[in-house]
């Protein structure tokens, strides 16, 4: 049927290419003894520094899993949804001390003493809405989540809130003014 001749070469057999000498196998599989610890340091820097934004971003978002233990569940929500919701004196107590050091400057002395006086009054004042906003958030929280599960700290938690400026607090807020939770 078909007499022509066959190269033994080309029928496949073997596997298809030549057997490395020792020296070859032994090059192959040489590593160094330390690895280039800079290319792998700077890896996993870069990683970290990618997980860490990650991290801070899900925790100004509110994102539950990466919020510390003191932000975490549902009645910490709930009053940091409804410190938000108000307008607070705390949240004018870093700009109200500024104008009082630049009224400290002038060499008056009678805007001095008045300016510290003006300090303390307002601190008190600050003092009371702290109270007041703990009141309230732990009277609503009784409401809404129930008075024996009310968790310990509520009312100290939301007011710390309060003196923190909206646009410092952490997590950032996530109702707008006058949108109180119900």
């Amino acid at each position: 049927p078909n007499d022509t001749p066959v190269d033994p070469t080309e029928i496949g057999s073997g596997k298809g290419r030549a057997t490395p000498s020792r020296a070859e196998q032994e090059a192959a599989r040489k590593r160094p003894l330390v690895p280039d610890t800079k290319e792998a340091k700077a890896r996993a820097r870069a990683e970290l520094a990618a997980q860490r934004e990650k991290a801070r971003v899900g925790m100004a978002a509110g994102e539950e899993r990466y919020l510390p233990v003191r932000d975490k569940g549902p009645q910490r929500r709930f009053a940091r949804d409804f410190v938000d919701a108000g307008w607070h004196l705390g949240e004018g107590v870093m700009p109200f001390m500024l104008i009082v050091i630049l009224l400290t400057v002038l060499p008056v002395q009678f805007f001095q003493y008045w300016a510290f006086v003006a300090l303390w009054i307002f601190i008190l004042f600050v003092i009371g809405d702290m109270i007041i906003t703990s009141i309230r958030v732990k009277r609503a929280a009784k409401d809404k989540f129930g008075e024996s599960k009310l968790e310990k700290g509520l009312g100290w938690y939301a007011a710390m809130r309060t003196v923190q400026m909206r646009f410092m607090r952490l997590p950032k807020a996530q109702v707008k003014r006058g949108q109180y939770p119900v």
